[in-house]
């Protein structure tokens, strides 16, 4: 195709097509002229991925061919794939230190029996919370988590369910960050209507 159709099917303009390029995000087309080159379904899945990771990710130019570069490294690991794609791995894996609630997530991890690497953020993210909500006077404990780490096993199952059958590892990370990112204002959204519903089922008029 020619890069006015790879725009008009990615929902791209050639001028951001064009500064992807510049920038290693996107390899060139094939030259067929002087001033003209064709592109394939593969250009345009790499592009649908640059778009996510930079437009709905939020990841900067360079962090996002920073990105990529390791996806293509590891197109053989699906389970790396989706941790680069998603940010659940750091591409220098080098734990910081954090607050003394990371011995909390650590001990929570374990009780659960979860794989989850030592470097991976969300354990920080968790620790930072637990700090703030000790400081703030609304501290949880070790039994407290455990109810909700089991439903974020059951929509992290779910969340699996949808990539099944999906081999291209380009389509594949993009679907997952996708699915991963939009979908979780859908999930806030649904648990503060279910909170509604418990609240006038537990407090309402009868």
């Amino acid at each position: 195709m020619r890069m006015s159709e790879l725009s008009r099917r990615s929902g791209t303009s050639v001028t951001t097509i064009k500064y992807y390029i510049r920038e290693g995000l996107l390899p060139p087309g094939r030259q067929t002229a002087a001033t003209q080159a064709e592109y394939d379904d593969q250009h345009l899945r790499r592009l649908r991925l640059v778009r996510a990771l930079v437009g709905v990710r939020g990841l900067s130019v360079s962090t996002a061919r920073d990105v990529l570069s390791a996806l293509a490294e590891h197109t053989d690991d699906t389970h790396r794939v989706l941790g680069l794609a998603l940010g659940a791995i750091r591409l220098a894996e080098e734990p910081a230190a954090g607050p003394p609630e990371t011995a909390e997530v650590d001990e929570l991890v374990k009780e659960l029996g979860w794989n989850v690497h030592q470097a991976a953020p969300a354990r920080a993210d968790l620790a930072e919370t637990l700090t703030s909500l000790r400081t703030l006077g609304a501290p949880l404990d070790l039994r407290t988590l455990l109810p909700y780490a089991r439903l974020a096993e059951q929509t992290a199952s779910l969340d699996l369910d949808q990539l099944d059958g999906m081999e291209d590892p380009l389509e594949l990370a993009e679907r997952a960050l996708l699915l991963t990112v939009l979908l979780e204002p859908a999930l806030l959204a649904l648990r503060r209507m279910a909170q509604e519903n418990e609240s006038a089922r537990r407090h309402g008029e009868h």
